[in-house]
């Protein structure tokens, strides 16, 4: 497939934007480098607990940053590829590889061109946590998905709920301002970034909002198919206004919305 060039502006900007956040997040109490050194493990509940076991497997990690997570699964006896289309963020990833010596393949790509990229066919893709908001259309996303999974194989995906993307956070006070279902591209500028609210860096972003059934429906017509899906109030990542710690997550102190949800697939033989 090929991406659509009418989006190269928004694509060009965005890996702009983190190619500056790598160094930025590499160094912030956010990634925290030497817990993750010393643990070797930056997963969550939601994902440790959705793919179990996955030592001998090998493992797509689309939108890897620079590879805390792919490095996790790695340690954990999965064969990793993983990919993201920052290329200082690509090589920040094979430097922590060797550093830490746990091999993983790291590949420089826009997520929506992994096929030009990588023949192999996997048993899990994997993608985690603020990844689809950046692309503008799911459907040529799940057929990539579908492309790269052996028959039988496991997608999952724990992404912030898209309730939460409704909001504009560059106020002070968060304003309700987009469609559930936004169509049309978003564009952000602000000072910092999540992992640093006081970087000295501009975060120039576009983005785009999908609906879960905008979601799930383009997982169905790749030829997915859905084994779970569920919903949460909790989050492993302080990164919303307004939010509390409660038994090691973070949640909103008026909870009335989910902020994360997962969702695991699989690819009919």
């Amino acid at each position: 497939m090929e991406i659509d060039p009418l989006f190269n502006t928004e694509f060009e900007t965005n890996k702009a934007t983190w190619n500056r956040k790598t160094a930025v997040h590499f160094e912030s109490d956010f990634y925290d480098k030497f817990a993750f050194a010393k643990a070797k493990n930056s997963l969550n509940s939601y994902e440790q607990q959705a793919l179990g076991d996955v030592s001998g497997k090998s493992m797509l990690h689309l939108q890897c940053h620079f590879g805390q997570d792919s490095l996790s699964w790695a340690h954990k006896g999965a064969v990793v590829t993983a990919v993201d289309i920052s290329d200082v963020a690509i090589a920040q990833a094979n430097k922590l590889s060797e550093n830490l010596q746990i091999p993983a393949k790291f590949v420089c790509c826009n997520v929506l061109d992994v096929a030009h990229h990588i023949k192999d066919k996997f048993d899990i893709v994997f993608t985690s946590y603020g990844v689809i908001g950046w692309l503008p259309d799911l459907k040529p996303w799940a057929q990539m998905i579908a492309g790269k999974l052996q028959p039988g194989g496991t997608f999952y995906m724990v992404e912030f709920h898209p309730i939460a993307w409704m909001f504009d956070y560059t106020d002070n006070v968060p304003v309700m301002r987009y469609d559930y279902a936004n169509t049309a591209v978003i564009y952000e500028e602000y000072q910092g970034t999540y992992a640093d609210v006081k970087a000295d860096m501009t975060s120039k972003e576009y983005a785009w909002n999908h609906s879960l059934s905008e979601v799930i429906q383009s997982l169905i017509e790749a030829g997915l198919r859905i084994e779970l899906f569920a919903e949460h109030d909790r989050s492993p990542y302080n990164i919303f206004p307004a939010m509390v710690e409660r038994e090691g997550m973070y949640q909103l102190e008026n909870p009335l919305y989910p902020v994360i949800f997962e969702l695991k697939a699989s690819l009919k033989s």
